[in-house]
């Protein structure tokens, strides 16, 4: 049966970017190169530098989930520089390939066990990261939908009529509001353990969850904000609605278990960018993939053969320093030395 499990999702992200790509297909037709290579030649440079600048954000915000696991676990022997390579190939890779084909798992599980963590450790670590994230997303969902419940229309043919009504949408962000609340103060009181099924939830320290509550959420707004400037800027799209459907966007990708979201986020952008013209959207959209995505992925392949080079060259200088069959001998203590 968990062989079977194990099949389905890649089967299921498979069919997400077949179906989102027929979809997206649809609604691009008409549409020339030309009209988005002009796309991408009007955005001016400056707004090129924001978008850079917004995906270095969002890549140290990503490196923070990682430190704040470790200060979860009790963790303080390991270096910034190591941790943030570490989360930069982790989440560079896991968003290009899949968390269903390449978990992240492995990538931090390769790193840690280097530094003396245990795989418990780092159980509790990927965990945790991923529980961040998902705090971020509820948090500014629920702002979002509080501030301005009408931005739920965008997605009127993709939702039920009853989600996008102002009034429900309203309640949705009231309950989204209401959760991070209560993780608050489960935080803040020291609350037994949450259990849901097999998985235990336990509250952090409430240093580390107000750390949590500053750290997912700047990471959404660095990613989104590569979007952001480079759109159109004279059309004056507002970074809310922007930040909006960035979020309905990217969940909708990472539920389709589709490689990379490929066709699933682009479709949902699309459709509920209605009010700027379909090459600007692309391109923009584009330009995250290049910045958020494809450059990060070219860089993280570098790194993780740099990693597994130094640890075979050092595996290999152990094997030739000891004799087959043979126990090296025990470090000198500093009274033989």
């Amino acid at each position: 049966m968990k062989n079977v499990r194990e099949f389905i999702w890649p089967v299921i992200g498979l069919l997400a970017v077949v179906v989102s790509g027929w979809l997206l297909y649809r609604e691009l037709r008409g549409m020339s190169l030309d009209d988005v290579w002009d796309s991408l030649t009007a955005v001016p440079s400056h707004r090129y530098a924001l978008a850079a600048l917004s995906t270095l954000v969002a890549y140290a915000a990503l490196a923070w989930y990682d430190r704040i696991a470790l200060l979860h676990l009790g963790v303080r022997h390991i270096s910034w520089l190591f941790v943030s390579v570490t989360s930069f190939t982790t989440y560079a890779l896991s968003h290009n390939i899949g968390a269903s084909v390449f978990s992240g798992a492995v990538v931090r599980y390769r790193a840690y066990t280097s530094k003396g963590l245990s795989a418990p450790q780092i159980a509790v670590l990927v965990a945790l990261c991923s529980f961040t994230f998902g705090l971020g997303t509820i948090l500014l969902g629920g702002i979002v939908l509080v501030s301005d419940p009408t931005l739920l229309h965008r997605l009127e043919d993709l939702l039920p009529p009853m989600l996008t009504n102002p009034a429900t949408a309203r309640v949705v962000g009231f309950l989204l509001l209401g959760f991070v609340a209560l993780y608050v103060v489960g935080s803040i009181l020291h609350l037994p353990p949450l259990v849901i099924r097999k998985a235990k939830l336990e509250y952090p320290r409430p240093a580390v969850m107000t750390r949590q509550l500053i750290a997912a959420p700047l990471e959404l707004l660095g990613a989104a904000g590569i979007i952001y400037f480079v759109l159109p800027a004279h059309l004056e799209p507002s970074f809310i609605i922007v930040l909006a459907v960035f979020l309905a966007s990217f969940s909708a990708a990472l539920v389709s278990h589709a490689p990379g979201g490929l066709g699933v986020f682009e479709l949902v952008f699309l459709t509920a960018m209605p009010d700027i013209p379909k090459a600007d959207v692309l391109a923009a959209l584009i330009i995250f993939r290049l910045f958020y995505l494809l450059i990060p992925f070219a860089l993280s392949l570098v790194v993780v053969l740099m990693f597994e080079r130094a640890r075979l060259a050092q595996a290999w200088r152990g094997r030739a320093g000891t004799p087959d069959g043979a126990v090296p001998p025990p470090p000198l203590s500093s009274s033989e030395k």
